[in-house]
């Protein structure tokens, strides 16, 4: 099942639609989400995701040596269990990572007391934590909001989680998508936190996702593997990755006949693009939302690269920032990925604009060009609307979009007051 959403029919992505919701309109799954003073702003700051019973969960994490010991935690756990899970608890404010022996002390007594409340087995909770590196949680102030976001849980609940676990982020990020499959009406939830250090391996986040299909283990980590690469690995805003990334997709309920499980993917690639597309569009300072498509390379792995290589550019973030079509820089950023290609099979655009076709320059209207830029920088928000670039490096089938933002002085604003 090797999907690549960009190749696949109309008709296939369209059996999937949007719905209002988030991580707990999938059947069975429930949450909560509260302020138990964690964090100083008094912001909701405490979250808890819960799954039915026999949920199987997949998780990918950060590739960083330097992370936090709740990481760990949910690697051995989902190792132990054999890839089932059945809650996930999450603070922000605090990210208890490089806090020492503590940092792992802490995170299991949090999943002990919770687990207890849950009337589970404490290897069946995972735990993930956002925030200031280097901060520990004010663990016994989170011990005690405990009983309060368990007596919360809901399946309505999903908004006041999908709060509670922000950090600078400006808006809350979810989504729902359902399809019937196989007679019945399946359904996909996702939430997901992230706006600065976001870089792929994974990209500065914490994502969840939710899905009332049952399946085994190994089919859903290696489908979750699949997705990932295509959603969460696929944007960057800042080139920094971090201690405490971590996305936890669970999935339980009535199985699907397996010539579904394609269209399963595809609802999965949907859900978590979205709130990827939803990350990069909140990146801290930033104005607008930037898709780089790379085509024509020979695998779909180079055409990554060579997306991400632009994406995160300084110069070409920061040209996209000022709505200029500054397009040296996007072939310069392309040629240093380390993906060979002949300069002579470079054709790009910008939008509807041709800038480039075979390795030579055309004449194009500047003007006109920047107008487009800004005005997709001005709709952002407003109409999801992204700046798009195509660049086609050669006649391979490889194909790969990267999403990103624009690089401007409120970035480093925030970013230089961070914790003073």
């Amino acid at each position: 099942m090797q999907l690549l959403l960009e190749n696949l029919s109309h008709s296939t992505t369209s059996l999937w639609s949007p719905i209002s919701g988030g991580i707990t309109t999938p059947s069975g799954f429930k949450a909560s989400g509260i302020k138990a003073g964690l964090k100083t702003s008094g912001k909701p700051d405490l979250a808890l995701l819960l799954a039915p019973e026999g949920a199987v969960c997949a998780g990918t994490f950060t590739k960083s040596f330097v992370r936090a010991a709740c990481i760990d935690l949910c690697i051995d756990r989902l190792k132990a269990n054999l890839g089932h899970a059945r809650a996930v608890l999450i603070n922000s404010g605090q990210a208890n990572a490089c806090t020492g022996k503590r940092g792992l002390i802490d995170s299991v007594r949090a999943t002990d007391a919770l687990a207890e409340l849950l009337g589970v087995t404490s290897e069946e909770v995972l735990i993930c934590s956002t925030g200031v590196i280097g901060e520990s949680i004010p663990l016994e102030t989170l011990l005690l909001g405990l009983e309060r976001l368990v007596q919360e849980l809901s399946d309505l609940g999903g908004s006041a989680a999908a709060n509670a676990i922000l950090t600078t982020d400006l808006v809350e990020k979810q989504i729902a998508y359902e399809a019937y499959l196989d007679g019945r009406c399946v359904r996909i939830g996702g939430m997901a936190k992230g706006s600065g250090m976001i870089h792929p391996n994974m990209a500065t986040m914490l994502g969840y996702l939710s899905c009332d299909v049952g399946i085994s283990s190994d089919l859903w980590s290696a489908m979750i593997e699949r997705v990932v690469d295509r959603s969460f690995n696929s944007i960057t805003v800042d080139g920094d990755t971090s201690t405490n990334d971590a996305f936890l997709a669970f999935a339980a309920g009535s199985p699907l006949p397996r010539e579904h499980l394609e269209t399963l993917e595809v609802g999965l690639t949907l859900t978590s693009q979205y709130l990827a597309r939803a990350i990069a569009r909140d990146g801290e300072g930033a104005n607008c939302l930037l898709e780089v498509k790379i085509l024509g390379t020979e695998t779909d792995s180079e055409a990554r690269i060579i997306a991400r290589t632009i994406c995160s550019s300084a110069l070409v973030k920061t040209a996209i920032h000022g709505s200029d079509p500054n397009w040296g820089r996007i072939v310069a950023a392309a040629g240093r990925a380390g993906v060979y290609f002949p300069q002579k099979a470079l054709s790009l655009w910008i939008g509807s604009y041709q800038l480039i076709q075979d390795g030579e320059p055309l004449a194009f209207d500047r003007t006109a060009a920047s107008a487009y830029m800004k005005e997709r920088k001005e709709g952002a928000y407003l109409r999801d609307d992204s700046i798009s670039i195509c660049l086609k490096v050669g006649n391979g089938l490889g194909v790969a979009t990267v999403w990103g933002c624009d690089l401007s002085e409120e970035y480093v604003h925030i970013n230089a007051d961070y914790t003073t």
